[in-house]
């Protein structure tokens, strides 16, 4: 998560999803309480892409972490 905090870094599912597609993305966070439905795909990209993936934090957590003021499922940290 300090990672997170201090690196370039997208927010969102549908950014998330773009940045793993684009081989942007070095790790993948994903909100535990967040709708598996909407966690899902990008959990499936991720996982065939090899891209790593931390599942550790709440939805509030990683929005915070994000630097953003509401809760997420789902954040990227990219590539430098």
């Amino acid at each position: 998560m300090k990672e997170l905090r201090s690196g370039k870094r997208v927010s969102g599912v549908k950014q998330s999803l773009r940045a793993v597609r684009d081989s942007m993305a070095r790790t993948v966070y994903l909100a535990r309480d967040a709708d598996p439905a909407l966690t899902a795909p990008i959990r499936a990209l991720c996982l065939e892409k090899g891209v790593p993936i931390v599942d550790s934090c709440t939805m509030r957590e990683l929005g915070q972490a994000a630097g953003i003021q509401v809760g997420t499922a789902a954040a990227a940290l990219l590539k430098e």
